[in-house]
């Protein structure tokens, strides 16, 4: 009866201690990803971390594309859109990556995108009144107003799509 407790509490501790073991190497490192490393070096490092912890989570992974892509590394950027893309984006998806495109001034690219995200979503007057207000912001009043209208006129009391309009008329980037 003593040796068979002591084999329990044997394998128990192994156990504990494996599943410590593992449990730590799992853990985020945290500042030590990035202290003490020349800024270029820290923010690939970053980059490389918040990779592993988003797992296939199309927003984290967009904004982690919208770093590579707008910080001059692009091939990466390109890697995990097509990630996102392989898997069922939604309409948010496709904005969110016309937006990479807008901040970098790639106006062609970004339409592209946010065409997408209103063609996949015709109802979401969220997108439409963010989109509207990229369309004027780049010379486009006519068709931003048009969005803006739908948007409005769906939920006419959403202060967020008068917040869109009035940064796109006063030419104040978009917030978010």
């Amino acid at each position: 009866m003593r040796n068979t407790r002591l084999l329990t509490v044997a394998c128990a501790s192994l156990a504990l201690g494996v599943w410590i073991g593992l449990a730590a190497k799992d853990k985020p490192p945290g500042i030590e990803v990035v202290q003490g490393k020349p800024a270029k070096d820290a923010g690939v490092a970053a980059l490389v971390e918040a990779e592993r912890l988003a797992g296939n989570g199309s927003w984290e992974l967009i904004s982690i594309a919208r770093v590579y892509y707008l910080s001059g590394d692009r091939a990466k950027a390109q890697t995990l859109i097509d990630r996102v893309l392989s898997h069922k984006p939604k309409a948010t998806d496709f904005q969110r990556l016309g937006e990479i495109y807008a901040a970098a001034g790639e106006s062609a690219q970004a339409e592209t995108y946010f065409q997408r995200a209103l063609a996949t979503d015709p109802k979401d007057d969220t997108g439409q009144s963010e989109i509207g207000a990229w369309y004027i912001r780049n010379g486009q009043r006519e068709k931003g107003e048009e969005l803006l209208a739908k948007a409005l006129a769906k939920n006419p009391d959403d202060l967020w799509h008068y917040v869109r309009a009035s940064e796109a008329y006063l030419a104040v980037p978009a917030g978010r």
